[in-house]
C-alpha cells in the first residue's frame, strides 16, 4: 500500500530524513516510534505531499507522491500533531468546511458529518464550540475531519498528545475499529505501550534512520530477557568483566557511560548471579537498574538513550 526506498529530507545542511525504505501492506497498523525529532513527522509530511522529498522516491496505492500528488491526495487522510479545529466553531461546523474542501455537498455532506461525529463518540456535542472542548474530544474531533472523504490510508501524527488516560483508551478504540474496517493506518508515537498495543509492525526512528523493523513481539524477543546497568565504586576491572560475561544467563557485556550495561537472556536470574559475583568478590555497587524488556528497552539497547531523553 505504500512503499519508500531511500527517502530523504534535507534543510540547508540539516539531514532531517536519512535515507528510509520501508513498506506498509493494506490493512496494516504500521508505527513510527521514535523520540521528539527523530523525523517522523517529516517523513508522514513527505507521504501525504506537503513537503517534497530531497531524494528517493514514496508511492501510495501505487501512486508517486511527487508525480501523482492529486491521486495520493484522494486517498489518504492526515490527523497532525497540531490542532487543525476552529475553535469558535461548532464541531459539526469544522466538519461541514472541512467536508466541503473535500468536494462532499448537500445530503452526502451532512450525513457523512453524521457518520463521524458517531464514529468518535461525539454525536452528541455536535452543536457545542471547539473551545469548550476537552483535551481529548478536540483529538477526537481531529481524528473525524482526516476521515470524512472515505481515505483507504490514514497518517496519524502523536494523536494522543496531551490527552488524558481515558480519551488516549477511547482513542485507541477508534484506531482499532478503523482497521477492523480495512483501513491502512500509519501512527507515529514516542510511546511503546502504544506501539506495542496497536501496531502489527514497527519501525523504530532515531536521527533521521530506521534502526529496527519488525512485530512489536519480535523486537522484544530479539533483545532477551532484558538488560541490568551495573556501576561500581572505582570502576569495572577487565577481570570483574570477564566473570560477568561468562555467567550463563548474560549475552553480551558492553561499557556505556561509566556502567557497565549486561544484556540477559533472563534478567531476574542474572540479577541473582550477579550480587552473588559482587558479594564473593567484594565488590560495592553504587548503581543498579533492571529493564525488562519492552520496546523502550528495545530502543535503549540500540541507541543507548531513552525515547522521551
Amino acid at each position: 500500500m505504500i512503499e519508500a526506498q531511500g527517502l530523504v529530507k534535507r534543510y540547508g545542511d540539516v539531514e532531517a530524513v536519512r535515507g528510509l525504505s520501508f513498506a506498509i501492506r493494506r490493512g496494516e497498523i504500521f508505527g513510527f516510534l521514535g523520540p521528539n525529532g527523530a523525523g517522523k513527522t517529516t517523513t508522514i509530511s513527505m507521504l501525504s505531499c506537503l513537503l517534497e522529498p530531497t531524494g528517493g522516491t514514496a508511492t501510495i496505492a501505487g501512486y508517486d507522491v511527487v508525480k501523482a500528488d492529486q491521486q495520493v491526495k484522494r486517498r489518504i487522510g492526515l490527523v497532525p500533531q497540531e490542532l487543525a479545529l476552529y475553535p469558535t466553531l461548532s464541531a459539526r461546523d469544522n466538519l461541514d468546511f472541512y467536508g466541503r474542501i473535500y468536494g462532499l455537498r448537500g445530503r452526502a455532506l451532512r450525513q457523512r458529518v453524521d457518520e463521524v461525529l458517531e464514529m468518535v463518540g461525539l454525536a452528541g456535542r455536535a452543536s457545542g464550540a471547539v473551545e469548550t472542548f476537552s483535551g481529548g474530544m478536540k483529538r477526537r474531533l481531529n481524528i473525524a475531519a482526516g476521515l470524512l472523504h472515505r481515505p483507504e490510508v490514514l497518517f496519524l501524527d502523536e494523536p494522543t498528545v496531551g490527552v488524558d488516560p481515558q480519551s488516549r483508551n477511547a482513542i485507541f478504540e477508534h484506531v482499532e475499529r478503523l482497521n477492523a474496517a480495512g483501513m491502512t493506518i500509519l501512527y507515529t508515537t514516542h510511546y511503546m505501550e502504544e506501539a506495542e498495543r496497536l501496531c502489527h509492525r514497527v519501525a523504530i526512528i532515531d536521527q533521521g534512520r530506521i534502526i529496527a523493523l519488525d512485530t512489536p513481539r519480535k523486537l522484544i524477543t530479539d533483545l532477551g530477557g532484558g538488560i541490568i546497568h551495573l556501576g561500581v565504586a572505582n570502576g569495572m576491572a577487565e577481570e570483574l568483566l570477564e566473570q560477568i560475561q561468562a555467567l550463563p544467563e548474560v549475552g553480551a557485556v558492553t561499557r556505556l557511560d561509566g556502567k557497565v550495561k549486561v544484556k540477559t537472556t533472563q534478567a531476574q536470574e542474572a540479577l541473582v548471579s550477579l550480587l552473588a559475583l559482587f558479594n564473593s568478590t567484594d565488590t560495592d555497587i553504587t548503581a543498579l537498574e533492571v529493564l525488562e524488556p519492552n520496546l523502550e528497552t528495545v530502543f535503549l539497547h540500540l541507541t543507548g538513550k531513552r525515547l522521551r531523553d
